[in-house]
């Protein structure tokens, strides 16, 4: 998922975190039993977790809720387990035909939404009808009907192969046919853990566990979930008034009493689009299309090499990430042959010479048949991080004669430039489809997807029979080929389109008592992704 950037108000929510620190014993009172007096029973049978920004389009999964982490309310066809395959959630069983056109799904029989009524093949089927007709950021344009047989059985029908199909029933959550209206995103009813109580707006949402859920009883029978930046989360946990934070890596030396820090590995990445093509282009908006200094290999390869991912690691992350090398570092479908080694100058010097780039007016600043490498390097602007990382990337490959011109700006502007510009954006998902959107032919200038018109031909065949396959485990091996295949690829290997600098660990300050169990690889987008396995989280004495 590419990042964009929230609009709450750093001053609002510490303000927020302020009044909590004050106030959220009364609070407790009001809408259940009040912690004072509760005491370490209630704190064993609830949470108070700040675990990141308000969804802004509400609790919808067919807009986008869930898709990055639990939907807790909601159920889903499919989930993830510790070791990233798949399994039944509410599918008893997955049949797929062997031109992978159809998918067939058993729905188990003793699932039940919140209100008491059961989980439906018709349920499956409006809740994939209205994510299409949505056009959200669900993706379904390949989905070609739904079709039901009996009360207990959905089969999707595709347009074409997709071994990826699979990722999509595992992040969108099932919505009840017969309670679905315009005021679902505020209201909603669902089969999963938990069922929303009351949504304070700007505050925070309180959820009680469904009693009526298919997996059993639940360790914890109310959640208090606060919409805090990272900074007012940490001042929440300092005071002791929640159970956990997630907090950015400057608070991560700091001592908490009470607290243990946990560090989840992400595929929450950070890189640098190199514009492919050369420049003359223009899109149907106008905007100028490619760059004649990154459009050259030599420039994108030696860029690769001479930057230190370890370094702005433990410069700009506290030791909290790991160097980036692809768009899928860690997943089963990465290949481990795109590492390579880097911090490397002298490598790099030797590509630009024999590129042909030099530096003949010895003003610090290597050219070619005239052209000096120079470019813009954007960042939204108000990103610390990225904004950190740009500049510690320019500042490592000046020192191999390329200006690499660092500057923040709006999505807007962002959005005008970004064909002609390198970009340092934020991807990682946990579906392998992110690798085809960023880098197939297809999509070229879609969206935030393929901004800088990528192509490569036998990287777009492997992704092709990627997607082909019989499963996503075999399309593992595709999509590993896609990167590097021993003589091109998509990675530093092969075209270098990109400079992938880092995965971005994910913290959270946790009370020592609270037991989160085995995270998976978190996707882009620190917080919400944490409470993905929550059912599994345990309080102990």
């Amino acid at each position: 998922m590419m990042s964009l950037p929230f609009t709450a108000r750093r001053s609002r929510t510490l303000l927020l975190a302020l009044c909590l620190l004050a106030v959220l014993p009364a609070c407790a009172a009001s809408k259940s039993q009040p912690l004072a007096e509760a005491g370490e029973a209630v704190r064993k049978d609830s949470l108070v977790l700040a675990v990141g920004a308000e969804p802004e389009g509400g609790f919808d999964p067919t807009t986008g809720w869930g898709r990055y982490g639990s939907p807790l309310i909601q159920s889903t066809l499919l989930q993830r387990k510790a070791d990233m395959s798949l399994t039944g959630d509410l599918a008893q069983g997955v049949e797929r035909s062997e031109d992978g056109l159809r998918w067939k799904v058993a729905l188990r029989e003793d699932a039940l939404f919140s209100d008491g009524r059961p989980v439906t093949a018709e349920d499956v089927k409006f809740t994939f009808d209205t994510a299409k007709a949505n056009g959200s950021v669900i993706d379904l344009t390949n989905l070609a009907a739904v079709e039901t047989a009996g009360s207990y059985e959905v089969e999707f029908i595709l347009k074409a192969p997709q071994s990826t199909f699979g990722a999509v029933l595992a992040a969108t959550g099932i919505v009840p046919r017969h309670a679905y209206g315009n005021d679902y995103a505020s209201r909603p009813i669902g089969s999963g853990p938990y069922k929303l109580i009351q949504w304070d707006k700007g505050q925070q949402v309180i959820m009680e566990a469904n009693e009526l859920y298919y997996g059993g009883k639940l360790p914890f029978q109310r959640l208090t979930l606060l919409f805090l930046s990272e900074d007012a989360a940490f001042a929440a946990a300092k005071s002791g008034a929640v159970d956990m934070a997630y907090i950015p890596a400057t608070f991560s030396k700091q001592q908490v009493a009470g607290y243990q820090l946990e560090r989840a590995g992400t595929v929450d990445n950070r890189g640098i689009s190199f514009p492919y093509v050369r420049s003359g282009g223009r899109t149907e908006k106008g905007d100028p299309i490619g760059n004649d200094v990154t459009s050259d290999l030599a420039i994108r390869k030696a860029i690769n090499v001479a930057i230190d991912r370890q370094a702005l690691v433990d410069g700009v992350l506290e030791g909290y990430g790991t160097p980036a090398y692809t768009i899928v570092d860690g997943l089963p479908w990465w290949n481990a042959e795109t590492v390579f080694a880097d911090g490397d100058m002298e490598q790099a010097r030797r590509l630009l010479s024999e590129g042909g780039w030099a530096d003949a007016d010895h003003d610090g600043i290597v050219e070619k048949e005239g052209r000096k490498a120079q470019f813009q390097l954007l960042y939204p602007a108000g990103d610390v991080i990225r904004q950190s990382l740009a500049l510690a990337a320019a500042d490592q490959v000046h020192a191999i004669g390329i200006d690499m011109q660092v500057e923040g700006k709006s999505w807007s502007e962002i959005e005008r430039w970004m064909a002609s510009s390198a970009v340092l954006w934020g991807w990682g998902s946990q579906d392998p489809m992110e690798m085809y959107n960023v880098y197939s032919s297809k999509y070229r200038g879609v969206g935030y997807y393929n901004v800088n018109y990528y192509s490569n031909k036998k990287a777009d065949e492997w992704m092709e029979r990627a997607l082909r396959a019989s499963s996503e485990e075999e399309a593992a091996s595709y999509w590993q080929l896609a990167q590097w295949d021993g003589e091109t690829g998509l990675s530093e290997r092969g075209d270098a389109p990109w400079a992938w600098l880092v995965n971005v660990d994910h913290l959270y300050l946790v009370k020592e008592q609270l037991y989160i169990g085995t995270q998976r690889i978190h996707p882009h987008g620190h917080g919400w992704p944490v409470t993905d396995n929550i059912t599994e989280w345990t309080w102990r004495p």
